[in-house]
C-alpha cells in the first residue's frame, strides 16, 4: 500500500543529473560509506552511477529528487542471477522512508529484472543505519571482512556482505 507521503520512483532520466550529482558528491566527499575515490569527477561519478549499471532509478516527492538507486548484476556467469545496489538519499530526505521505499521498489525491479538474490558486497560496519534498514527488510550477513573500509575519521573498520534470496517461496 502506498501514501501521498511515499516517493514515486521511476527510471532515471538522463535530465535528473543536474539533481543526482549533489547527492552524489555529498555521499562520495563523505567517504564514510562507499568505497568510492572521493576525489572522482562529476562525469565520471555520474557515468558510474547512472550509465555502467543495468539500470537507474530516482525517488522524488512533489517533483524534487531525494534519492537515487542503481541495480545491477553483481558478477557475470554463474552468478549472474544475483544483483547488485547501492541507494544514496538527499540529506533533507534521510529518517523519511525514502532509502526503505527504494530498496524495496529496487527488489521487486530485480525480480522483474530476472535476478534471483540481491547482495551488498561492502557495507560499512559502522553505518548502523543501513545496516538496521537492510536487517529489517530480510537481508542477513553471510560475512565479516576485518578492516576491509578505511573509514575518514575511524580509520580501518569491518565490512558486512549481506544477502537476501528474492524468488518467493523458493528457499535460497
Amino acid at each position: 500500500m502506498t501514501t501521498e507521503t511515499d516517493p514515486l520512483i521511476r527510471p532515471a532520466r538522463d535530465t535528473d543529473a543536474e539533481a543526482i550529482w549533489p547527492i552524489l558528491r555529498g555521499v562520495i566527499r563523505a567517504g564514510d560509506t562507499y568505497a568510492i575515490d572521493p576525489g572522482l569527477t562529476r562525469d565520471r561519478a555520474l557515468d558510474l552511477w547512472m550509465h555502467a549499471p543495468r539500470a537507474c532509478y530516482v525517488a522524488e516527492r512533489a517533483g524534487e529528487i531525494l534519492g537515487t538507486y542503481y541495480l545491477k548484476s553483481n558478477q557475470a556467469g554463474g552468478g549472474a542471477h544475483v544483483c547488485n545496489c547501492g541507494y544514496m538519499t538527499a540529506p533533507r530526505a534521510r529518517g523519511q522512508g525514502v532509502a526503505r521505499a527504494m530498496c524495496l521498489h529496487s527488489q521487486a525491479e530485480a525480480l522483474k529484472l530476472g535476478y534471483k538474490a540481491m547482495q551488498f558486497n561492502l557495507v560499512v560496519a559502522t553505518n548502523e543505519g543501513a545496516i538496521g534498514l537492510w536487517r529489517s527488510l530480510g537481508f542477513d550477513t553471510v560475512g565479516r571482512v576485518p578492516r576491509a573500509f578505511d573509514h575518514p575519521e575511524q580509520g580501518l573498520v569491518d565490512a558486512l556482505v549481506m544477502y537476501k534470496w528474492l524468488v518467493p517461496g523458493e528457499d535460497g
